[in-house]
């Protein structure tokens, strides 16, 4: 089981000292459409070569674009070592329905 968060709870939390760090696994075609500041960018199809870029002791928030590739990957890391894995419900789409409507949707 993934533990899930909301995009209103990820804003909350994004305003803390101890911010958990937010990995984007959206193909960089899609961050050049729409994206979230101070995020790191690990495509889905990468992330088995490039875990070792990731602190596995950290919180990590897991996004894309509606929550089910990255809930993949949570799941994923989970199984990988990471135990403070946890995936964005919605993804950057409810994000900027329920945030930040600047961020444009696709």
């Amino acid at each position: 089981m993934i533990d899930e968060i909301t995009v209103l709870d990820l804003h909350g939390l994004l305003a803390q000292p101890s911010a958990p760090l937010v990995l984007d696994v959206r193909e960089p075609w899609e961050l050049a459409l729409a994206c979230l500041p101070s995020t790191v960018n690990i495509p889905m199809g990468q992330l088995p070569d490039r875990t070792h870029e990731l602190d596995a002791t950290r919180s990590i928030v897991v996004m894309c674009h509606h929550g089910n590739r990255s809930r993949q990957v949570a799941i994923y890391m989970k199984q990988n070592g990471f135990s403070r894995v946890i995936n964005l419900s919605g993804g950057i789409e409810a994000w900027s329905v329920m945030v930040d409507p600047k961020i444009p949707r696709y």
